[in-house]
């Protein structure tokens, strides 16, 4: 009997400490720009659920992906590490079912967790979230992108020329529902299902990632907006490949208003739930947007990240600068921003420290947690490391490249031309003037370190395919 009452009384404190954590959602965006939102400068796109957020939350005005691309970059947030280390892009890109996700160490802390979207990170269904820490996986597969945003979702629209892979457990649905929906309304289900848990849901959507489609009554609302707008110069201009000058993609616009409107029902679920105030929400994007793409290619670009250079596949601030905004009731002030340097390797020992988890940094080797940042510490110093060694030059117009940052200065080699480029991101954020010459010594001590790190794991290096 006086064991039975000592572990009754043991779950009752494991309960405890679980739910004086708070929930943590986790929302992330597909091929999303720093400026693809109205409260981050847009004139077009409307977002008013996460500008909402951001004024309730704080912003990082200089946050970061590990890389310009969705597989290494999902890399990062699930592991805390360069996705350099292992390899990805060079190597196989999967995931090892070794690596330590955050999910597993909010599992193991009493989280009861989920993922539903796209995963991007293992081949077969043993590397997927399911074993990968998620209690609950919904639609996280091999799928970087799905053949159809319209359900049945595997099925390619007429004259649709990609090679999108199927998603896998979504083969039950109604038809034309919209995927960004129906992975909203999943969220939903298991928030409401455990609501009396503590929980780590992730909401990574497809969207706004191709095939560019959405909800017809969204894309007159944008089609008759672009009717009263005007733009100067040319569409495109031939830089870093032809880059796109304009936001002026009507689909594009309404895909975003969509993916707007699941985080404002998930708001209003927590609230109606009374765990809002109880919740700890991430938004952010895997990579900047898709703005750019070879000078012979002809695929279709959704958007411009101006005035960044460049953007997806990019390691200029295009491609790999993008927003991060973190609500966190009762420790952010409303509507705070920050300058402190982070990158997605710092979302895992983020997420630890706001459960009051130790940190582990064997395995969030790359990470840093934000957490002093949030609670409105000043700046502390970063050292920021980029590697691309799969370069797009026809796709999306990027060449192999890897890429510095400490404090303001940015270095860019590309290693494969012998072509160095050094920038003071504090004077010129949009990367116009290489300074290489001007400041040769802080170019060279900035270059001796991206080739000391590139030697420590091993980077992976190929020959740009032409």
């Amino acid at each position: 009997m006086k064991v039975i009452l000592i572990m009754i009384g043991l779950l009752i404190t494991i309960q405890s400490f679980s739910k004086d954590k708070p929930n943590i959602i986790l929302f992330l965006v597909d091929d999303l720009g720093y400026f693809d939102l109205s409260c981050t400068g847009s004139n077009f796109y409307e977002t008013p659920n996460i500008d909402n957020l951001a004024s309730s939350g704080i912003q990082f005005a200089n946050a970061y992906v590990s890389h310009p691309r969705c597989t290494p970059s999902r890399y990062s947030i699930q592991t805390g590490k360069y996705p350099a280390r292992e390899g990805i892009p060079g190597r196989p890109e999967q995931m090892k079912l070794a690596e330590t996700t955050v999910a597993e160490v909010l599992q193991n802390s009493g989280y009861t967790t989920f993922f539903a979207g796209k995963w991007h990170l293992g081949k077969t269904e043993t590397h997927w979230p399911q074993n990968q820490g998620y209690d609950i996986n919904v639609g996280g597969c091999h799928a970087g992108a799905p053949p159809s945003y319209f359900f049945p979702y595997n099925v390619k629209r007429e004259g649709d020329k990609s090679n999108h892979r199927n998603i896998v457990g979504l083969d039950e649905g109604i038809d034309g529902e919209y995927l960004t929906d129906r992975l909203t309304d999943e969220t939903i289900k298991f928030i409401r299902s455990h609501k009396k848990e503590t929980f780590f849901a992730v909401l990574a959507h497809y969207a706004v990632h191709t095939p560019l489609q959405a909800k017809k009554e969204k894309i007159s609302k944008y089609e008759k907006k672009l009717e009263s707008m005007s733009f100067e110069g040319p569409e495109f201009t031939m830089k870093d490949g032809s880059t796109k000058m304009r936001q002026d993609n009507a689909i594009y616009a309404a895909m975003i208003e969509s993916m707007d409107e699941s985080l404002g029902k998930l708001v209003n679920v927590l609230k109606q739930e009374k765990i809002y105030e109880n919740t700890v929400i991430v938004f952010t994007s895997d990579h900047g947007g898709l703005s750019n793409r070879g000078i012979k290619s002809k695929r279709p670009l959704a958007t411009s990240n101006l005035p960044l250079r460049a953007g997806k596949g990019h390691v200029y601030e295009g491609g790999i600068k993008v927003p991060f905004i973190v609500y966190y009731p009762g420790v952010v002030q409303s509507g705070e921003s920050t300058n402190q340097l982070t990158i997605n390797t710092d979302i895992f020992p983020t997420l630890l420290d706001i459960a009051d988890i130790p940190l582990q940094s064997e395995n969030h080797l790359d990470g840093v947690s934000m957490l002093p940042a949030i609670k409105g510490g000043k700046p502390f110093e970063r050292k920021l490391l980029w590697h691309s060694p799969v370069g797009r030059p026809e796709s999306t117009g990027d060449e192999n490249a890897s890429a510095i940052r400490i404090g303001d200065f940015k270095l860019i080699d590309y290693y494969d031309t012998q072509n160095t480029e050094l920038y003071d991101l504090s004077t010129d954020p949009y990367e116009t003037t290489n300074l290489m010459t001007a400041k040769k010594e802080l170019g060279n001590a900035l270059h001796t370190k991206l080739e000391n790190w590139k030697k420590d794991i091993n980077a992976v290096h190929k020959k740009t395919k032409k």
